[in-house]
């Protein structure tokens, strides 16, 4: 069967600081090519619609997907789904990823028949059983599978993440992916699931707080694979099980691989594992995204980090001495005013790491979202990117928006200003002379795609699709949030409170 996947555009920040490579949607591909079907992949991160129709006339699919990891994306998929039907009637659309679990019954009525199914869950294993479905001519016994029919069994979980291997041949203009510096910059998963419980993530009720571990050597095998000099470990949460990150770092050291680093983990974690991250410094683990999300004891508490203050300011003490560039990230609350963006202001320039900025977003899928008592003032999906207002705010709309920006802004001079022109030039220069322009592209870009005007306006737009309303739950129960659940007997194994 010829299955073509699709990754939509990117979004407003990914304009800026990152492009990743769809690793999911590459581990998906490797996954139904395994079975014997032919696949190719389109990411329009890095291309246009025109290559995707192109691909889409000579290639024929029998099976379109399309990943949507993002709540943002869904209007252009439906969008791409109504094209596909136009083209060639017989070709099954569906969609899966990360967010449209949380509202398929409501995407598939809003695509009005354009889309045949939507997945929820993990994609490896239900790819497989889909295609094979649609060979013998009925998907409704998929695991996972929703249709205009009603819901399917339950999805499946991988046993075990060390397959399939990502199908990375397959996505092209492989150059354009970066983050920051690391440029370019290929992905790799070490671990998948958080067993912590951040009232404002869906990671741990997509994966029902489950945490699974690739092998040493499926880990260094993959690695030794990749040709970018960078990469970006994407788990959740890097090296919460120190020796599984030593172990990994042994497979590397014996395998005589060395790159750059870039990983996402929390404070705690670095403090009572400093030893491992110390190691993966020597193997070139360069920068670090850090989720402090508050500077004060009660936004940690609104957000259930279980860490405090102290934690994260010995953290940032702890990294600074190994050697680590950090970045952190702050949630902006839209109860902000004035005064509690100057605070952050004065913060962000009172200490050398770099400041990104968020705004407090109630996803499907995120406890916040069924406990969240202000009222959503808007439910258009191209908003909910974290970078929009989608929940009254204390200021102004429009002021809101100016101080955002004018923070934003604040900290991006202070990163590529004067002071740092030197630094950011031996950079660029590096990342020029190997022909990688993504980095050079986002020290300009940042006044056109961040600016109160644009972001205001873009609440302004026709509304097509929206957001179903939240519906009444009581998470006391915590487990009516998954998506994947576990047998009772591993439901409390692994977790960390």
């Amino acid at each position: 069967m010829r299955l073509l996947l699709v990754h939509p555009s990117a979004l407003m920040y990914s304009e800026i600081f990152l492009r990743l490579e769809p690793l999911g949607l590459e581990r998906v591909a490797g996954a139904a090519r395994d079975a014997g079907h032919e696949v190719r992949v389109v990411d329009l991160q890095v291309t246009g619609e025109r290559e995707l129709a192109r691909e889409f006339s000579s290639f024929r699919p029998d099976a379109l997907g399309v990943s949507l990891n993002y709540l943002a994306n869904i209007p252009e998929a439906i969008g791409l789904a109504h094209a596909a039907k136009r083209a060639h009637p017989g070709c099954f659309v569906f969609f899966g990823g990360h967010s449209v679990s949380f509202v398929a019954e409501d995407v598939l009525e809003q695509a009005e028949g354009a889309v045949d199914a939507v997945v929820r869950g993990e994609g490896e294993p239900a790819v497989v059983c889909l295609l094979a479905a649609l060979a013998d001519g009925g998907v409704q016994d998929v695991p996972g599978i929703v249709t205009a029919q009603g819901r399917g069994p339950e999805p499946r979980m991988l046993h075990s993440i060390d397959s399939p291997v990502p199908a990375r041949d397959l996505t092209r203009h492989r150059r354009r992916y970066f983050i920051g510096e690391l440029d370019p910059c290929a992905s790799i998963e070490f671990t998948r699931g958080c067993p912590w419980d951040c009232s404002f993530c869906s990671a741990w009720t997509f994966y029902g707080r489950s945490y699974r571990k690739a092998s040493p050597e499926a880990a260094g095998a993959e690695m030794a694979g990749i040709r970018e000099p960078n990469v970006f470990i994407v788990d959740d949460v890097a090296f919460i099980r120190p020796e599984h990150g030593h172990s990994i770092a042994a497979e590397l050291e014996r395998r005589k691989i060395r790159k750059h680093y870039y990983l996402e983990t929390r404070s705690d974690v670095l403090l009572r594992n400093e030893e491992v991250f110390q190691r993966w410094t020597r193997l070139g683990l360069k920068y670090m995204f850090l989720g402090m999300e508050a500077i004060d004891a009660e936004g940690l508490d609104l957000y259930r980090k279980r860490v405090t203050p102290d934690d994260n300011f010995r953290a940032l003490e702890v990294a600074r001495r190994l050697g680590i560039n950090v970045a952190i990230n702050l949630i902006v609350d839209p109860a902000w005013d004035e005064e509690r963006f100057r605070v952050v202001r004065d913060f962000a320039l009172a200490v050398p790491e770099i400041v990104h900025l968020t705004v407090m977003t109630p996803y499907p899928g995120t406890e916040i979202w069924h406990t969240e008592s202000r009222r959503l003032t808007t439910r258009d999906y191209r908003l909910f990117d974290i970078q929009h207002a989608v929940v009254p705010t204390t200021l102004p709309l429009d002021v809101f928006y100016r101080e955002l920006v004018r923070t934003q802004a604040v900290i991006n001079r202070k990163h590529l200003g004067l002071r740092t022109a030197v630094g950011a030039l031996r950079v660029l220069g590096g990342n020029l002379a190997r022909g990688q322009t993504n980095f050079a592209r986002m020290l300009w870009k940042f006044n056109r795609v961040y600016n109160p005007a644009r972001q205001l306006a873009d609440h302004h737009r026709p509304v097509r699709y929206e957001l179903p309303l939240p519906r009444h739950l009581d998470v006391g129960d915590r487990r009516q949030l998954y998506v994947h659940t576990r047998p009772a007997a591993r439901r409390d194994s692994g977790q960390a409170e």
